[in-house]
């Protein structure tokens, strides 16, 4: 019995001390870096910037998300240590809302907003009464309304905060446009396609997934000074860890920002601060 003890024991301590050999040394010392982000652009940018972080000693895993809601609950649950999909005004209401306690690591990328026609080629041509769908993101309606006062199809009461504005706070509305906004973002382009409503406001990563150029596109669209930057957004005291700082690094090399000009052509505009 005891010989039969000390052999599965001399077994053991073999196989535990080849199990720790196997494999290459750098892998042993790597930090693990899982990050949540929708799959266009946010998943195709992290793809190119995996082999970047290897180098560095980080394994950045990515989990992409379809939606808007999730990726923020898997942050403050600790299922992922960052997520990149959310604009600061986004994340600001749903750290008001939900009483996260996140912080914005590094902006990143710009996707301009577009209003999407099948029945008219410009928003002059949209009738008396037109209807326009457009997302129950409340923090997305600020922008919108911002978008079509530059347009001059509304204007905005006096004092009214761009990112701050509502449908309340529309002050003349000449042609009498609906807004319909009780759809989930991800569901605007298929909208778009059935031709419902009368234009449609999809944001670019939603757009681009279901293959539509936005620049070509869309009948209206938001400029490059945008102030809705899509940011690196982690749980409070995790901005400063080496690996989340060597992600926001490399997200805003010339390497990477290079990339998403040319993938995109416009469609998406990288950031440097």
């Amino acid at each position: 019995m005891k010989k039969w003890v000390a052999g599965v024991i001399a077994a053991t301590s073999i196989f535990g001390l080849a199990a720790c050999g196997s494999g290459s040394g750098s892998g042993n010392d790597e930090k693990e870096l899982v990050v949540g982000a929708s799959n266009i652009p946010h998943a195709e940018i992290l793809e190119k910037v995996k082999p970047v972080l290897e180098e560095k000693g980080i394994d950045l895993q990515i989990e992409t998300y379809q939606d808007y809601i999730l990726p923020n609950k898997d942050l403050d649950n600790g299922d992922i240590d960052a997520n990149y999909f959310q604009t600061t005004p986004y994340m600001d209401l749903q750290m008001k809302e939900n009483e996260y306690d996140f912080v914005n690591a590094g902006g990143i990328h710009i996707e301009p907003i577009g209003v999407y026609s099948k029945k008219f080629k410009s928003l002059e041509e949209l009738p008396e009464g037109a209807t326009i769908l457009m997302s129950n993101s409340v923090s997305d309606h600020g922008r919108i309304l911002t978008l079509l006062e530059k347009k001059g199809l509304i204007t905005l009461k006096d004092g009214v905060e761009n990112t701050q504005a509502q449908l309340e706070d529309i002050k003349e509305n000449p042609r009498n446009l609906q807004f319909d906004y009780e759809y989930e973002a991800a569901l605007l382009p298929q909208m778009y396609e059935n031709e419902e409503g009368d234009a449609v406001v999809i944001n670019s990563n939603y757009a681009i997934d279901a293959g539509l150029k936005p620049l070509e596109d869309s009948i209206a669209i938001e400029d490059s000074n945008s102030p809705y930057v899509n940011v690196i957004a982690v749980n409070k005291g995790d901005e400063n860890k080496e690996e989340v700082k060597a992600l926001v690094e490399a997200l805003r090399s010339k390497e990477i920002q290079d990339f998403i000009n040319e993938e995109w052509d416009g469609a998406v505009v990288p950031v440097s601060e």
